[in-house]
């Protein structure tokens, strides 16, 4: 997993956003959402046509899924850029038109805005490094979407607000591999379908089945939050009513019926109950370095019998230790009558 996220990583710090997503990845995703196309213009706002399995599935699959249209643009660093459009005729035999644009084809230009506002959907493969901005435009005027993005865009204060807004959530599926400019393939372990449509799996309930008799090995409290800590989805307690601390990826199968999403365990997200000041240990060995409330994560004691990595923080004044729990989404589960 590390080796494979580490290929985003250096992908961001170079600011190479080029990245082709697999014709197989988008048909998968795609067949959950058919109905919903119908009659409908879906915009492609970052695909080159000559290249971009986005259009080579909604250009081979227009009639089939009965779509009123299909536009494409893309950014042309430096040069002029061109649309492509596909508009159904009367004798339900679809034209292409392809026309010159003014400008690079920049999602944020005049040009691309108003051909955002004729679409019913925004669909494609966004520059990672440009999330933020772009979600906020779909979000400003107010369009359907289906896009890719890292998992660690669940982070970012402005994604979160939305999830917890229900204004966004997961999609279906999971890429894991695509295509740069130079035809190599790479393979990422956090990539994610962003989302504001409706799907079958967003009604599905997680079943609980574990209880809670050992409690503090299996659900350990945090030590700044009153909240106890799971490290995977499938261990939530189904007899606790509390606030629970889950991975990310709990997203994936978040039902908003089941589980109110009360918080981001990060700082600037949460209110912190303590604030210790804590040496930073690297595979348990102490450093010289110091920091306040764990670098401002949610963190709980070090139990040597279950922890499998060494202690991250030492209190400096008890010389307790403590493990750091990465980003956790604090939930509280949602009883049958349907109070939190």
């Amino acid at each position: 997993m590390k080796k494979q996220n580490s290929n985003l990583h250096k992908a961001k710090k170079a600011k190479n956003d080029e990245f082709y997503t697999q014709l197989e990845d988008i048909e998968k995703e795609m067949k959950h959402y058919k109905k919903q196309f119908k009659g409908k213009t879906i915009f492609l706002n970052c695909d080159d046509p000559d290249w971009s399995n986005f259009w080579k599935y909604f250009s081979l699959n227009f009639n089939h899924l009965g779509l009123k249209k299909l536009i494409s643009t893309h950014y042309a660093e430096n040069s002029q850029s061109y649309k492509m459009e596909m508009v159904k005729m009367k004798d339900n035999k679809p034209e292409y038109i392809k026309t010159d644009l003014k400008g690079d084809g920049d999602f944020r230009s005049e040009e691309s805005i108003e051909l955002l506002k004729e679409a019913d959907f925004v669909i494609t493969n966004p520059p990672f490094s440009l999330f933020r901005e772009y979600v906020a435009q779909l979000i400003e005027y107010d369009k359907k979407f289906l896009i890719i993005g890292s998992m660690n865009a669940i982070t970012y204060k402005e994604t979160f607000k939305l999830i917890m807004d229900n204004k966004l959530w997961l999609g279906i599926t999971a890429p894991k591999e695509f295509k740069n400019p130079d035809g190599e393939m790479k393979k990422f372990g956090n990539i994610n379908w962003y989302t504001n449509l409706e799907h079958s799996k967003r009604n599905e309930e997680i079943i609980l089945y574990k209880e809670h008799h050992n409690f503090e090995e299996d659900f350990p409290q945090y030590e700044n939050y009153d909240a106890i800590n799971i490290d995977k989805v499938k261990d939530i307690p189904k007899d606790y009513s509390g606030y629970i601390g889950v991975p990310i990826t709990f997203l994936s199968k978040y039902n908003p019926k089941q589980f109110e999403i009360v918080a981001l365990g990060i700082i600037g997200s949460i209110d912190f109950t303590k604030n210790r000041k804590m040496e930073i240990l690297k595979d348990g060995v102490e450093t010289g370095k110091f920091t306040n409330n764990a670098k401002g994560t949610l963190y709980r004691k070090y139990n040597m019998s279950i922890d499998k990595k060494s202690p991250a923080f030492r209190d400096v004044e008890t010389g307790e230790l403590y493990s750091s729990i990465y980003a956790r989404i604090i939930i509280k589960k949602i009883n049958k009558k349907g109070n939190k």
